[in-house]
């Protein structure tokens, strides 16, 4: 008997989460879609600019202290031939662009900044991981799956 409830029990409970699960997937994919629509339309998006989004300022005062900022980096590499690099900074260097926005800064090398000029900086939070992400970059052509490297418009 008791070989006959176990069955039904985990049915029970699949159908119990699956319907929850699904609906914080859409969720967060619909949450996704609407910022990114409303990024790619923000009007201070300038040509040389590096935008942030809100959640990034956001993440950005809650983990830096003092003289820190996030550096955003590209380097070769990756399964695109190219991947972004978020790390926090304490030493702006001479060709270093600095982006700020609420308090919070963003510094971009001049070699990298011609691989992201015009893109936006945004902090996600998913089930899998937590990351700083570049959304909209005008400069890649197409990237992986995992958002962390692009090949370049050539």
């Amino acid at each position: 008997m008791a070989a006959t409830r176990a069955p039904s029990l985990t049915a029970a409970v699949l159908r119990a989460v699956i319907p929850w699960r699904r609906a914080r997937v859409l969720e967060a994919s619909a949450e996704l879609q609407a910022r990114r629509k409303t990024s790619s339309s923000s009007p201070e998006a300038g040509e040389g600019q590096i935008r942030l989004t809100d959640s990034c300022v956001q993440r950005l005062l809650e983990i830096t202290e003092g003289s820190e900022f996030l550096r955003l980096q590209v380097e070769g590499g990756g399964c695109s031939g190219f991947q972004y690099k978020f790390s926090l900074d304490t030493v702006i260097h001479p060709d270093d662009r600095v982006f700020e926005q609420g308090g919070a800064r963003v510094v971009v090398d001049s070699d990298s900044l011609a691989f992201v000029k015009g893109a936006q900086v945004d902090f996600s939070r998913e089930l899998i991981r937590s990351s700083f992400q570049v959304l909209n970059n005008p400069q890649a052509q197409q990237g992986c799956s995992c958002g962390s490297s692009f090949s370049i418009k050539l």
